[in-house]
């Protein structure tokens, strides 16, 4: 009788454990649902090797009240760039691919300048290669004016270098498109079909696919975004738009997946068991930083561009579209995915909340969930002072550059100016020696009308690095005189 009890008591509380857990995870999501007005949303946790949540929340067809469901597929966006990275590292573990082989040893009628750049350059964006997409139509993604792939190459290749190799990073597009063209030459197959054979077969990934606004997909959620401009008037309230986007077929390496948070935690499983790549030092590569001519690591990994290298509860992600993310954190035994049918909801920014949830010590780990969360409490103007003193107190609270430049961003795409300003003005108070954090601080002080205080940013960045082509096209904008 009493072993029977004591089974009923471990029961009710492993049972009460799950409830709360469950119910901590509902306040994080309800409450961003709320602030964000995202209309749907889909989540899974995967924890020690298996599916502990799978839930859906709000409302995936806002036009038809159709509700989230865990089948319903959402666009991924840029999170296709981890599939295309570990069909790479798939390709290298057959010895078909050299991770640090310059790319002129695969692909043919390449310029003289971009021969040399390696494969691993093209997954980490430093290569300095002229952006794809800015031959593009900048609203819709369509393939535009040039009408075809083999036009849209020749004019691509006509284009003068963004920087040199090595130098800088810069998110391209371009990169994405020349590694889908590698598997294709290596593979002897589409990406698509590769893509298929090798990884969603192998996972059973039923609701993984490729498209764009143009196909027809099955339980869909169309991505939706709030507007305050439409035809050239400006609004007096937000509202919500439908979404449209094209993602031409040959570029689909870089952005074109379509797939539901379920899908993806499985497939994470299938990668960490060794399913999809088969050894675990294959993975330790992918998951590790390539380096700028300089020596210094660059800000993503193999392929994978939310990289939290910290000495404690590393994390490895990817966000795609403002709209969909996850991390996974090998030394815990734990992932999160979450997507959204909203462009702007930017779910990147409470993933370590809610992987606190399930290890209270992560959030400890990332000084930037911790910002977020106290700098809400406190106000943003706080955010030095903040630092400063959780610095004194512990000599392992570092913001990394790039994540609170990242950060910045995407307050200012939500709008939210004051809060950026004084993200970017932590960045320069931490990083006094970054052109970067010099340029992107000039940038908020232009859109909240600092112009002089712009300038001198502007300068300081320069400074710091002369070969800085945006600093210098807008100083020399802002030192024309008006007509």
């Amino acid at each position: 009788m009493k072993i029977y009890l004591l089974c009923i008591v471990v029961l009710l509380s492993q049972y009460s454990f799950a409830q709360n857990t469950i119910s901590n995870i509902d306040i994080i999501i309800n409450r961003e649902m709320k602030e964000k007005q995202i209309p749907g949303l889909q989540i899974a946790i995967v924890q020690n090797g298996k599916l502990v949540l799978n839930k859906s929340y709000g409302i995936a067809n806002v036009q038809d009240n159709i509700p989230v469901t865990n089948s319903t597929v959402f666009p991924i966006n840029s999170c296709t760039k981890v599939f295309t990275a570990v069909a790479v590292m798939q390709l290298a573990e057959q010895g078909k691919v050299d991770l640090s082989a310059p790319i002129g040893k695969y692909l043919d009628h390449l310029p003289s300048e971009w021969q040399t750049v390696t494969i691993e350059q093209l997954l980490t964006h430093i290569s300095g290669f002229p952006d794809i997409q800015k031959l593009f139509d900048p609203i819709t993604g369509n393939i535009g004016v040039l009408k075809t792939e083999e036009a849209v190459w020749e004019k691509l290749k006509s284009l003068p270098m963004d920087f040199k190799t090595g130098e800088q990073f810069s998110y391209n597009q371009t990169n994405y498109y020349l590694l889908g063209k590698i598997i294709e030459k290596v593979s002897g197959q589409s990406f698509a079909t590769f893509f298929n054979e090798k990884q969603f077969k192998v996972v059973d990934m039923k609701h993984t696919i490729f498209g764009d606004s143009r196909d027809v997909i099955s339980h869909y959620a169309p991505t939706y975004h709030y507007k305050t401009n439409l035809d050239g008037q400006k609004l007096n309230t937000e509202k919500l738009t439908n979404g449209y986007y094209e993602f031409p077929d040959f570029t689909r390496t870089a952005a074109g997946l379509n797939s539901t948070a379920e899908d993806i935690a499985h497939w994470i499983i299938a990668l960490q068991k060794g399913k999809l790549l088969k050894n675990a030092a294959t993975i330790d590569k992918m998951w590790l930083p390539a380096k700028f001519n300089n020596g210094t690591p660059t800000n993503w990994t193999q392929g994978w561009g939310l990289a939290k290298l910290r000495s404690m509860h590393k994390a490895v992600g990817m966000s795609g579209g403002s709209r969909a993310a996850f991390l996974v954190y090998p030394d815990d035994g734990l992932a999160v995915i979450v997507l959204t049918n909203l462009g702007g909801s930017y779910p990147e920014d409470f993933l370590e909340e809610l992987a606190g949830v399930y290890n209270p010590d992560i959030v400890k780990a990332d000084p930037i969930t911790y910002l977020r969360i106290n700098l809400r409490k406190t106000g943003f103007t706080k955010a030095i002072e903040l630092v400063d003193t959780e610095k004194k107190k512990n000599p392992d609270f570092n913001p990394n550059e790039f994540e609170l430049n990242e950060w910045a961003y995407r307050l200012m795409a939500k709008k939210q100016l004051k809060e950026a300003l004084e993200i970017f003005k932590l960045n320069i108070h931490l990083f006094p020696e970054s052109w970067n954090a010099y340029d992107s601080y000039g940038e908020i002080l232009l859109k909240t009308e600092q112009k002089d205080q712009a300038i001198k940013m502007y300068q300081k960045s320069i400074e710091l690095n002369p070969d800085n082509k945006n600093g210098k096209n807008i100083l020399d904008q802002l030192s024309r005189p008006l007509p």
